[in-house]
């Protein structure tokens, strides 16, 4: 029921069903320590860097046949790496990043404001880096196929890199007190 006393809409339902799977232990072995959440947020990297290396094929190689082939099967293969990474550490973080404000509790809150503040700091750094490189370039002409890869490039990074940035800060969990007591008399 919704606080109005109506029957809950498609959007409540999703929101539901999305907090439900994101507090749902899905393949915690991808990632239970934070060694592994760091390896998830590398894939990632790994998957935005695809995307970066298909804008770099396009800038040098378009308008061509290679190149056209080239970037969709980066970005393919980017798309096949980054699903499962995102899916993985949205759980880890349980939905730190993607959920809506109010559906966090205060430490949540803190840790969000934390990996968006570091991703706006890296962001900045991407863009400072793509301006110098786009101006050292010494290019008469860009192909507009590189001008589409970057601004999809540029979106990718600037989406995934909290959620890469909160998995990457994650820490592990406090051991459980059970297993210190039992620690503890054995």
């Amino acid at each position: 029921m919704t606080p109005e006393g109506g029957t809950p809409g498609m959007w409540e339902r999703w929101t539901r069903r999305r907090e439900e799977v994101l507090q749902s232990d899905l393949l915690p072995s991808w990632y239970a320590t934070r060694r592994r959440r760091r390896g998830l947020a590398a894939a990632g990297l790994a998957g935005l860097a695809m995307i970066w290396a298909g804008t770099v094929v396009s800038w040098n190689l378009a308008p061509s046949d290679t190149a056209m082939w080239v970037t969709i099967t980066l970005l393919a293969v980017s798309v096949l790496t980054t699903l499962p990474v995102i899916s993985a550490l949205n759980v880890a973080t349980r939905g730190t990043t993607s959920l809506a404000e109010r559906r966090l509790d205060e430490r949540q809150v803190a840790e969000r404001l934390r990996a968006f503040t570091v991703a706006h700091r890296v962001m900045l750094a991407v863009l400072v880096a793509v301006v110098v490189a786009v101006l050292a370039a010494d290019t008469g002409h860009v192909p507009m196929a590189a001008v589409v890869v970057g601004v999809i490039a540029l979106f990718e990074t600037h989406m995934l890199l909290p959620l890469l940035v909160a998995g990457w800060r994650m820490p592990d969990p406090p051991p459980d007190d059970e297993e210190d007591e039992e620690a503890e008399y054995a």
